[in-house]
C-alpha cells in the first residue's frame, strides 16, 4: 500500500469514515493561484449548506483539517517527489476540497514548506534579500558581491534557530533515501534555482539550458558548502564566519552564474 493510501485511510478510520473524496470541480493545480483566488472556502464553511467545506465533507474550520493536509502533502511529497504531487491529488487524500489547501496554504511551495516544517517559505526569503528596493542594480543583476550576498542569505537562513535542524534533516535524508533525493532535488529544481536565475538577471541574458546549467553549478557550490559545514563538520568550513565564507565563497558563485565558463558543448551558443 502505498504512503499516500496509507495516510487516507488511516484519517478514514479516526475519523468515522469520512464522505465523498475530494479532487473533483472546484480546484485545481497551483500554478500562481493563492488563497484568494477561493475566497467561497472559508473558514464557516466553503460555501455549502450547512457549513460542510466542499467535497470531502469536512468543515472548512474544522480543528484539525489544516493537519490533516500537511499530513497528506508529507505522503504525496514523499511518494511521489515534488514535481508530481498536486493539490488535487493531496486534496483527495486529505478528503478535502482543492480550494481549502489554496486557502490554508496558498501554493503549492508554501505547502512543501508547511509539509517538511521549514518554518519559512525558501523563495520568498531568497527574493526578500536578493530583490530588495533600492539595491544597486548591478549588484541585483549579477554583478560584484552579488555572490557573497548570496552566500551570506544562505548561510545565514540555514542556520537560523527555526530553520537548522529542519534542513540539516532534509540534508541528510536526501543523502540516504532516493526518495528524499528525488524530492528535494526537484524542489531545488523548482523553487529555489529558479529564483537565482532570475536575481542573477539569466533569464534575460542566457537561453533557458545554459541558465539552467549555471544555476546547478551553482548548486553544487552551496550544497557543497552546506555539507561540509553543516553535516561533515570540516574544521577549517565550520570555524569560518559566515561573513568569511561568503568573501571566499562569492566569486566562485558569480563566476558561475555570469562570468566565463567553458560550456557543454550543447549549451554553446553560436557566434
Amino acid at each position: 500500500m502505498t504512503a499516500g493510501r496509507q495516510a487516507g485511510r488511516a484519517r478514514r478510520g479516526r475519523e468515522g469514515g469520512g464522505g465523498e473524496r475530494g479532487g473533483g470541480e472546484g480546484g485545481g493545480e497551483v500554478g500562481g493561484e493563492r488563497a484568494s483566488d477561493h475566497r467561497g472556502a472559508s473558514d464557516h464553511g466553503g460555501g455549502r449548506p450547512g457549513g460542510q467545506g466542499g467535497r470531502g465533507g469536512r468543515r472548512a474550520g474544522e480543528s484539525g483539517t489544516r493537519e490533516a493536509i500537511a499530513e497528506a502533502a508529507r505522503a504525496q511529497f514523499a511518494e511521489l517527489g515534488y514535481q508530481r504531487a498536486t493539490i488535487r491529488g493531496i486534496a483527495a487524500v486529505a478528503e478535502v476540497d482543492p480550494a481549502l489547501v489554496h486557502h490554508f496554504y496558498g501554493t503549492k511551495e508554501s505547502l512543501f514548506a508547511a509539509a517538511m516544517r521549514i518554518p519559512v517559505v525558501p523563495s520568498e526569503a531568497l527574493a526578500a534579500a536578493l530583490f530588495q528596493p533600492g539595491r544597486d542594480p548591478g549588484l541585483a543583476a549579477g554583478g560584484p558581491g552579488f555572490g557573497a550576498l548570496l552566500v551570506r542569505t544562505a548561510l545565514t537562513l540555514w542556520e537560523s534557530d527555526q530553520m537548522k535542524e529542519t534542513f540539516l534533516g532534509l540534508l541528510r535524508s536526501a543523502v540516504t533515501s532516493e526518495q528524499a533525493a528525488v524530492m528535494l532535488r526537484e524542489f531545488l529544481a523548482d523553487s529555489i534555482l529558479g529564483t537565482v536565475v532570475r536575481a542573477a538577471g539569466l533569464d534575460r541574458l542566457v537561453n533557458a539550458a545554459e541558465a539552467e546549467y549555471r544555476a546547478a553549478m551553482v548548486a553544487t557550490q552551496m550544497l557543497g558548502l552546506a555539507l561540509t559545514r553543516l553535516v561533515l563538520g570540516l574544521p577549517a568550513v565550520a570555524q569560518a564566519s559566515v561573513d568569511e565564507l561568503a568573501a571566499t565563497v562569492g566569486p566562485s558563485v558569480e563566476r558561475y552564474l555570469t562570468g566565463r565558463i567553458d560550456l557543454p558543448a550543447r549549451l554553446s551558443r553560436p557566434a
